[in-house]
């Protein structure tokens, strides 16, 4: 049986360098979950920043109004529809790379969650810090930048890590554009070797070894936070 495994393990990863399937889509995996993720971060401060600002002071009606419809269309939607409509729709006339159009697609949707994180750490800030800050002569920007998002950003940092996680694992449904990712790269050594079980399972343990030491990384955070606290 161990025999039978082993050839089996050879034939599937080792003959023809197959394993490359795999290393390549590895590397695709983690460039557009690390480019969506900095992308998703930038635009959802942004969004959130717009969002909280009108809460507080009823101002930025008409930037508040678009940012409502950023979060209920990206949020209301399925990923796979995103990602179809961006590479097949919105970039059809354009020979564009389907990296990019990943990025694209995976940072506006982080960029919406990402938002609503930021946001109710924003507004999770008393009030009472950012009268402080006007009683020091700060502006409200001044205030915001200085004073709330710093506490913002402590208090959402571990579901920001969590965010990071979700994203890794959406990026698995890039093959609908036919791009090589990890998840691709399995399918593409089942549908060469006929054999589904070793690489369809290679894929899902390196997804699992890559999710298990990020949430060991943001459960790190968390506790680093709670003793910062005290």
């Amino acid at each position: 049986m161990l025999d039978n495994f082993i050839e089996k393990f050879k034939n599937t990863f080792i003959e023809d360098n197959m394993w490359r399937y795999l290393f390549n889509g590895l590397q695709t995996t983690l460039k557009i979950t690390i480019i969506a993720a900095i992308i998703g971060v930038f635009l959802g401060f942004i969004v959130a920043i717009i969002r909280s600002t009108h809460d507080k002071t009823g101002k930025l009606v008409f930037t508040n109004f678009i940012a409502k419809v950023y979060l209920t269309v990206i949020r209301g939607t399925p990923t796979t529809v995103q990602l179809l409509i961006i590479y097949f729709v919105v970039f059809s006339s354009t020979n564009i790379s389907k990296v990019l159009a990943a990025v694209i697609a995976f940072g506006l949707n982080s960029g919406a969650y990402v938002a609503e994180i930021v946001r109710s750490g924003i507004m999770s800030v008393d009030n009472g810090q950012s009268e402080a800050g006007r009683s020091l002569g700060l502006n409200y920007l001044q205030t915001m930048i200085h004073i709330v998002l710093p506490q913002a950003f402590k208090n959402v940092l571990p579901a920001l890590g969590n965010e990071f996680i979700v994203l890794l694992k959406e990026t698995s449904i890039s093959g609908f554009i036919a791009l090589n990712d990890l998840t691709k790269g399995g399918d593409i050594i089942r549908s060469i070797t006929y054999e589904p079980f070793l690489p369809l399972l290679s894929v899902a343990a390196i997804y699992l070894v890559i999710v298990m030491f990020l949430s060991y990384c943001v459960s790190l955070l968390e506790r680093r936070l709670r003793t910062s606290d005290h």
